[in-house]
């Protein structure tokens, strides 16, 4: 019997213990070990609200934790309620699949403002993450400015330009549900560095910003390169320059406008002790294809700033870590001495969810491979639970989630699938049905 510990219950960790099952059979036993009461990770803390198809991959998760060889230890911290030294000598291989959770910094004058706030804290807002429930962003000002030019940036973007109605079928928390009705936003500037032939998002995200009922997007037809350039891309890219060449012929004639400023780079924050304005100089790109500053700057007026620049997993005392790229130091997967890391905590936060099950896969692979000639005489989950059990850790099992989902079925508002319990007191009284 092979003992296999995941730090982490997201799609990385998920797909972990799907290889791992693959490979081994009845022979192994999972744990996966999440510092949250409740599982998904990025499907429930990071995936947009109104995005419940992809949501939907939480079921795939669902059948691998249901079988009888894979256990969920939920509100366990690692590094507080036990460590990876201890759990390496107590499972034959250990999985960090922590993801990337925390914000890259935004290093610029006036980056600690008030009303800066990053993408990982306002996308935890409105997804209900405990950690950030009670982040309150300023919503009563005129505009905002989102800096970055991927997804996650289109939609900080939507969720700020949606109406009431636009939300029914999502699980938006209630919170931020009030909060944005109430918002007296009505300008979202989208920024980034270099042009639309350069952007990270994607035809279908990107597509979705001409179907608001309330909201417009605009783009400066100057921008673009010549039409003709639009052939030289690839497939996906090339339909979502065709998205923005739309958007540039239409009108403003909705209350709010979505303005993508291309070629700006945001060199400064200003306000009285507050986000009142952003100044950026005017970006030109290279014979190499990088942005490189004009020297000419432009002031926008703002009170709100959402930066989506990036992330990176925040390290484990004893874990070998690569600082400069925010994710734990690893040769394809593997640290050594038992651990190994997959997913954003591997390859740091790139690519989609998808991207994760062949990455599982690898590492399983590797794992395998590197057991095949060492005798399975761990003591697994019946050490961790001696352990744990010492230590008065109040641990949450896959069936204690499955009555903290019902709960949150039961107090949905009309059309929402749920409606999230915020705190973690209420996820681990929600347990007892």
């Amino acid at each position: 019997m092979r003992h296999i510990a995941v730090i982490g219950s997201g799609p990385a960790g998920y797909y972990s213990a799907e290889a791992l099952q693959k490979l081994y059979g009845a022979a192994v036993r999972i744990d996966m070990i999440d510092r949250m009461p409740v599982p998904y990770g990025l499907i429930r803390f990071g995936v947009a609200p109104d995005h419940q198809s992809i949501k939907a991959v939480s079921r795939r998760y669902e059948k691998v934790a249901l079988s009888d060889n894979v256990r969920f230890c939920g509100n366990v911290l690692v590094g507080r309620d036990v460590t990876v030294p201890e759990l390496t000598g107590l499972y034959d291989a250990v999985i960090l699949a922590t993801g990337a959770p925390d914000d890259a910094p935004l290093e610029i004058e006036g980056g600690g403002l008030p009303g800066v706030i990053g993408s990982a804290a306002f996308v935890g807002w409105y997804n209900g993450h405990p950690e950030f429930a009670g982040l309150a962003p300023p919503l009563d000002v005129a505009a905002a400015a989102v800096i970055g030019n991927g997804n996650v940036a289109l939609d900080v973007a939507r969720i700020l330009s949606k109406t009431p109605a636009e939300f029914v079928g999502s699980d938006i928390v209630a919170h931020a549900f009030g909060a944005l009705g109430n918002s007296s936003i009505r300008t979202i500037h989208v920024l980034g560095r270099r042009g639309p032939h350069q952007i990270a998002m994607t035809p279908k995200e990107l597509g979705e910003l001409g179907h608001l009922q309330g909201a417009v997007p605009r783009v400066d037809p100057d921008d673009f390169p010549p039409l003709l350039d639009d052939a030289l891309l690839e497939p996906g890219q090339r339909k979502s320059v065709t998205h923005l060449r739309h958007f540039a012929a239409l009108e403003a004639s909705k209350a709010r406008t979505i303005l993508f400023d291309f070629f700006a780079k945001p060199v400064r924050i200003e306000g009285a002790g507050k986000v009142e304005r952003l100044i950026v100089e005017k970006t030109r790109l290279d014979d190499k294809g990088a942005a490189v500053g004009t020297g000419e700057t432009y002031q926008i007026d703002c009170g709100l700033i959402v930066t989506c620049i990036g992330y990176k997993t925040p390290p484990i005392e004893g874990v070998p870590y690569e600082e400069d790229r925010g994710r734990f130091a690893n040769a394809d997967g593997v640290i050594g001495g038992g651990l190994y890391a997959v997913g954003w905590a591997r390859r740091g936060p790139s690519g989609t969810i998808g991207t994760n099950r062949p990455d599982g896969y690898e590492v399983a692979d590797r794992i395998a491979a590197d057991l095949a000639s060492v005798a399975g005489r761990k003591a697994g989950r019946d050490g961790l639970d001696a352990l744990l059990a010492a230590r008065g850790v109040d641990v949450v099992t896959f069936q204690d989630w499955q009555r903290i989902e019902a709960a949150e079925a039961a107090r949905a508002r009309k059309g929402s699938p749920r409606e999230k319990f915020v705190a973690i007191e209420e996820m681990l009284g929600a347990r007892k049905g």
